[in-house]
């Protein structure tokens, strides 16, 4: 007997089986205009080593800012710098004017459930962010 995932389905409870197909919508790797719809406007928390949050704000027009301030990075880097952001095809890249020595990044981004999303930068890092809307008068 051949076993499938619809065959495995049946025997689980009706609510658990809905859950498992379901799961794959509502997470997914984000690309080109998908990916610039969905970050624009957004401010992402990245967790950082030494504890707290980066905030880096992506606005509409392609800049991107950033503060290190709150989770005290000020003695390790700038604490705040601004760049710009853009979509290449699957990734999202940024280039800040200070952090990084300016150095381009480009990242995938996989939308994970409620308000957080996966990372993994061109050089095998990888994070998990949250992350939420920006309004249109935010600093």
């Amino acid at each position: 007997m051949r076993f499938t995932r619809a065959a495995g389905l049946r025997f689980l409870p009706a609510g658990l089986a809905l859950a498992l197909l379901a799961a794959p919508a509502a997470a997914g790797k984000l690309a080109g205009a998908e990916l610039q719809s969905f970050i624009s406007g957004k401010r992402v928390y990245l967790a950082a080593p030494l504890g707290g949050e980066i905030p880096l704000t992506y606005r509409a027009g392609g800049v991107v800012d950033g503060s290190g301030e709150a989770a005290g990075l000020g003695k390790y880097m700038t604490p705040k710098d601004r760049g710009r952001w853009w979509v290449a095809g699957e990734r999202l890249c940024q280039k800040w004017q200070q952090w990084y020595g300016g150095k381009t990044f480009c990242f995938t981004v996989t939308k994970l459930s409620g308000n957080k999303i996966k990372w993994v930068r061109d050089d095998g890092r990888s994070g998990v962010a949250r992350l939420r809307e920006i309004s249109a008068t935010a600093p």
